[in-house]
């Protein structure tokens, strides 16, 4: 079975204790792409303490992290925008 955002925002809900969290699945707006057949793509929205004081590649690795059991079942393409609190 596929992934979906829903199982994406809880795998991050779990890991990352998150202020907030917002997962669209973009996959329409890529049809057509080569890509498109191998699999999902999602952007990612996330704030959460755990971020704070690390770098844009580390936030970036704990995202990963937390969904390597869900990107086998599909997602080809993943965006992520990790901030820690009180970031813009």
């Amino acid at each position: 079975m596929p992934v979906d955002r829903t199982e994406i925002e809880a795998a991050l809900r779990e890991a990352l204790s998150p202020e907030t969290v917002d997962v669209r699945d973009d996959s329409h707006l890529h049809a057509g792409h080569a890509g498109a057949r191998e699999g999902r793509h999602f952007h990612v929205h996330i704030v959460s303490a755990r971020f704070d004081q690390l770098s844009r590649v580390q936030r970036h690795r704990l995202v990963y992290d937390a969904l390597q059991p869900l990107i086998p079942r599909g997602i080809h393409a993943l965006a992520i925008d990790a901030r820690a609190p009180g970031e813009t």
